[in-house]
């Protein structure tokens, strides 16, 4: 019975697993398409930035929902919930031309114009990831997952290039963008059917997310803080923004952008196993700090730059280590909380980096059409800095259960 209860939780692993990818690739080539999508169709950059908000505030509503409705609903329902939301906003973005239906759809929908791993479905995961894991596994299933993410969304980056080749055969660009939507919305119907894959009395039991913090409240909110500024300095240079600073800088085409952040999410795709690699010999908390300095300079070396090579090779090299947290990040946080406490820290640390993250597009999308087009550059990788040296200062010695 033990052994076919083990069998029926892997097998839950891997329906998460496999809806992760199918929400990868998607977000790999929506948030590529999104800014062309809102240029063509007639909206400035600075409204682009705001869309961009809109959509970060709306994934930060989201979570914050799921954490408070999730106690008194079984948690299948739930991730079916967010799959459906995938197929409406896949179908809905391709219908509207205006401002105001825009932001509202980028709101309530589900494309992420972070790349991040934000979003209202990620939390739940995490603790259900955690639930059954043993702790000197736990870094290495979160770099699995990080890992699957990242690698179909750089296939879905690559799908960016799509829209081209559709034009080529004859085909308007609109058209073939909105196409790719209706794609968007295909894969959020797959995630819905593997979701219904998942049994109810497994996820009634032991794996629902409490409402309430108890005795790690203080480290959660901490962590909470620390990420937040993080978050907002990444909301600077979200990669929607990056491409569209790509485009309008350097004349970058649609497709050479799509080759580009296919190759950076490779680089990021394989870090999470270094990364999970590296923290088993100087830490998490040192894992994420020393690898993400390093890429900071790089981002704020872009902004100096005027040749593109240099940039496109600085931009990989930043994409190579700036990544390295996200796994860690998720392991350090379900460590250093009780296990009944997991999802609902899960969930405090993840609503105000959606928040945070959702102000800073809207300032970039001003900044970009400025005389000095790389300033959010160089304020995204100047905070991050500080983010860094303030995580290292209080956490250094709060030390997971693996490593002490």
């Amino acid at each position: 019975m033990m052994a076919f209860a083990s069998l029926k939780l892997r097998r839950d692993v891997r329906n998460l697993y496999a809806a992760r990818a199918l929400r990868g690739f998607g977000d790999g080539f929506a948030i590529i398409i999104l800014p062309v999508y809102l240029l063509a169709i007639g909206l400035t950059p600075q409204q682009v930035g705001i869309v961009a908000s809109a959509s970060l505030l709306g994934t930060a509503a989201l979570t914050l929902t799921v954490g408070l409705v999730a106690p008194r609903y079984d948690l299948r329902n739930l991730f079916i919930a967010g799959a459906v939301l995938t197929v409406l906003t896949g179908l809905m973005f391709p219908v509207v031309e205006t401002v105001a239906p825009i932001l509202l759809v980028a709101f309530l929908g589900t494309i992420n114009p972070s790349a991040g791993d934000l979003g209202m479905l990620i939390p739940l995961e995490h603790a259900l990831l955690t639930q059954e894991t043993a702790d000197r596994d736990r870094t290495r299933v979160f770099a699995r997952y990080s890992l699957i993410g990242s690698l179909t969304a750089a296939a879905g980056s690559l799908a960016a290039a799509l829209p081209e080749f559709l034009v080529a055969k004859g085909l308007p660009e609109l058209s073939a963008i909105r196409l790719m939507f209706y794609g968007y919305a295909v894969l959020g119907l797959l995630a819905a059917l593997l979701y219904t894959r998942l049994p109810r009395d497994h996820m009634r039991a032991a794996s629902r997310p409490k409402s309430a913090l108890g005795p790690s409240r203080n480290i959660v909110y901490k962590l909470a803080a620390l990420f937040s500024l993080d978050a907002f300095a990444g909301g600077f240079v979200v990669q929607s923004l990056l491409a569209l600073w790509l485009f309008q800088q350097f004349d970058l085409s649609l497709a050479a952008a799509s080759a580009f952040f296919f190759g950076s999410s490779l680089l990021s795709a394989f870090s999470f196993p270094v990364a999970a690699w590296l923290a088993k010999r100087i830490g998490l908390v040192n894992t994420m700090v020393f690898t993400h300095i390093p890429s900071s300079v790089c981002l704020i070396a872009v902004a100096f730059s005027s040749n593109l090579t240099v940039v496109l090779v600085l931009l990989l090299i930043r994409s190579a280590l700036s990544q390295m947290d996200v796994p860690t990040r998720s392991s350090y946080v379900m460590a250093v909380v009780t296990p009944a406490e997991r999802t609902a820290a899960a969930s405090v640390t993840a609503v105000p980096r959606s928040l945070a993250s959702a102000v800073s597009p809207a300032i970039a999308g001003f900044m970009l059409a400025g005389s000095f087009s790389g300033l959010p550059l160089v304020i995204c990788g100047g905070l991050k800095i500080v983010y860094d040296l303030a995580l290292l200062g209080f956490f250094r010695h709060t030390k997971p259960p693996e490593e002490t």
